[in-house]
């Protein structure tokens, strides 16, 4: 396999976002996207990362391959790729993964895979009665406000509204999306819809923006919530959080 790319930037961004909740991977290299779906380590929280073939402008796959990596090694590596660098990716003959970048030097890495004995994670078959599409500054913004009171937040939706709401001791934040040339909610319903996640763990998950300028929205009642952005034709990085459920 042999695998270059003119812009790092989506797989630095997307590497550097997802170490920070997984510390170990199992990469699937297919002939159409090197594929990553993981799990944080107190399974809490799912990425499923995809960067296309066509993000590539050298792609060769000759089949299937599964590699597993240390993120953290992975991350510090794509560090070092100025935007304009060109990344390529090989596995050589000691079970190492080349990386290779070119730009005014020619600097190349070589990764030791790893053995991850778990299986390959499944990405839970979900439905969601709320879809909310908006900016990703919108929700970024939403999130910090409410890191100034709780360590909780709770999502509310209904037909044309979406709010975002955190409750400390003494201080509590409301934050109203409406619907609008920004923002758009969809549901199957007419009843509104409330659920509660972790912040520690949000922001994390919102530092995608960097790849992607929309975010879209879904959860339920005591239900996951999850987060998608992409990148038409070249990545996508969702989220997959557990809820916090009340204990009322």
């Amino acid at each position: 396999m042999k695998l270059t790319l003119a812009e790092p930037t989506y797989l630095k961004d997307s590497i550097s976002i997802i170490s920070d909740l997984v510390n170990e991977g199992r990469f699937k290299i297919t002939p159409n996207a090197i594929e990553l779906v993981a799990m944080d380590p107190a399974n809490v929280a799912m990425v499923i990362f995809k960067l296309f073939s066509s993000a590539f402008t050298e792609y060769k796959v000759d089949k299937e391959v599964e590699i597993a990596i240390n993120l953290s090694n992975l991350k510090q590596i794509l560090r070092r790729a100025g935007p304009n660098d060109m990344l390529s990716l090989e596995l050589d003959p000691q079970n190492k993964l080349r990386i290779q970048l070119k730009g005014d030097s020619v600097r190349t890495f070589n990764l030791p895979l790893i053995e991850l004995e778990e299986k390959q994670q499944k990405i839970p078959d979900l439905s969601f009665p709320i879809t909310i599409e908006t900016a990703s500054s919108v929700l970024n913004s939403a999130v910090e406000d409410a890191d100034i009171v709780s360590e909780s937040i709770t999502l509310s939706a209904e037909p044309k509204r979406f709010t975002v709401l955190a409750e400390g001791d003494l201080s509590q934040a409301h934050i109203d999306i409406p619907e609008g040339k920004t923002t758009k909610i969809k549901t199957t319903g007419t009843e509104k819809v409330k659920a509660k996640y972790s912040i520690e763990y949000l922001k994390k998950m919102i530092s995608a923006s960097k790849i992607s300028d929309n975010v879209t929205i879904q959860f339920n009642k005591d239900y996951p919530l999850k987060l998608e952005y992409k990148a038409v034709d070249r990545v996508l990085l969702s989220f997959i959080l557990a809820p916090r459920v009340e204990n009322d």
